[in-house]
């Protein structure tokens, strides 16, 4: 389902946002993080971001931030929408995609990061029994440039709950059009913000290249 993240070829909706048949919302984002590498990004969601870190990536809409495993449980804004509870779930991306896929354009190039997780609302609600979030998808699919890393942020909102045989005209009103626009900025803001400093704390607290001083 998405092979096509894959290919960094141009899309007819690198950014944008469509209601999908099924009633799911899909919110594509392309955000451009100067200065930033796939290494750099991996190591920041591996950090378990906390309250004062989460805020660091988003100033205005961030709220707080705490971890139940690999489970990031949030409160957030989604720019003018208000403050919700949120729980991503990360899994290993390699099943996102057709056996094979991921590990090819890693190997070659076409990406360099992929970021990928089930999305939920309030954690106790959106746990299944098998531990699972139950709601939708969301990747971050990046390739490193000579400039820094391109972005594409995607989000499929409902997905499970098509599974479960939802109606769309249902769907879309648990994730109504409001989502779409106001979810696209927060991600572009978010990933702008955080490019802004993730290259100072990857050199300082991981493996990234040690700066030249400014003087």
């Amino acid at each position: 389902m998405f092979d096509r993240l894959l290919d960094p070829t141009p899309t007819d909706r690198e950014t944008g946002w469509v209601r999908m048949p099924d009633g799911t919302l899909v919110i594509n984002v392309r955000t451009d993080m100067y200065g930033v590498t796939g290494a750099a990004f991996a190591w920041w969601f591996a950090s378990h971001p906390g309250d004062r870190e989460y805020k660091w990536w988003h100033p205005l809409d961030h709220v707080s931030s705490s971890w139940v495993g690999n489970t990031h449980v949030v409160v957030e804004a989604l720019t003018k929408l208000p403050a919700t509870d949120l729980s991503v779930q990360f899994e290993d991306p390699a099943g996102y995609f057709t056996p094979g896929a991921f590990e090819a354009a890693m190997t070659d190039g076409r990406v360099s990061v992929v970021q990928a997780a089930r999305a939920g609302a309030k954690y106790e609600e959106s746990v299944g029994p098998d531990g699972l979030v139950r709601g939708g998808r969301i990747l971050h699919v990046g390739r490193d440039t000579g400039w820094g890393m391109a972005l594409r942020s995607h989000f499929r909102l409902g997905l499970d709950l098509v599974d479960a045989g939802m109606p769309a005209e249902k769907i879309a009103e648990i994730f109504p059009d409001a989502i779409g626009p106001n979810l696209l900025q927060h991600c572009y803001d978010e990933f702008r913000f955080l490019a802004d400093v993730l290259p100072a704390m990857y050199a300082a607290e991981g493996d990234g290249p040690k700066p030249n001083r400014p003087w």
